[in-house]
């Protein structure tokens, strides 16, 4: 289990958060320093036949030595979402503000990555938006996948 999956697991077991757990499934190298970007796989808890992949970058010891931020890593990433089967929809919150799929700390205290997942009821479409959360001030750094509802699939009300 990677970084954040590592993460999320030990915050739920605090009763911090009750999204998703993550799977890392891969590893590049992107430097001679040893920094990687880890993509892991989330299965969405309240939706079935949904599994998101999220890349994010993981600084190595030598990088936060160099640089003199031991703490932090940075808040770009990217999501990626698709059908993994029909889809049936939990008890999932329809507000147009959504409701957290995946949360992981990206510093000490004040950074997160999350997955956030909105509910297109009209177009009948799940929007999954991979986006950093700062306490200290926001962020733009975002990333949206939409995975249109099928005829098939099921409203789960």
């Amino acid at each position: 289990m990677g970084k954040i999956g590592r993460l999320t697991v030990g915050m739920m077991a605090l009763g911090l958060a009750t999204a998703a757990a993550a799977e890392e499934v891969g590893r590049v190298g992107v430097d001679w320093v040893g920094n990687d970007i880890i993509v892991e796989s989330i299965v969405d808890p309240k939706v079935e036949g949904v599994t998101c992949h999220v890349a994010y970058f993981e600084r190595s010891l030598w990088d936060r030595v160099s640089q003199g931020n031991w703490f932090e890593d940075p808040s770009y990433s990217a999501v990626d979402c698709s059908r993994t089967g029909t889809i049936t929809l939990g008890d999932i919150n329809r507000s147009a503000k959504g409701e957290a799929v995946f949360s992981a700390s990206r510093s000490l205290v004040f950074k997160s990555l999350r997955v956030t997942r909105i509910y297109d009821a009209k177009a009948r479409t799940l929007i999954y938006l991979a986006h950093a959360n700062e306490l200290t001030q926001g962020s733009g750094k975002m990333s949206m996948s939409a995975i249109p509802l099928l005829p098939e699939d099921k409203d789960g009300r």
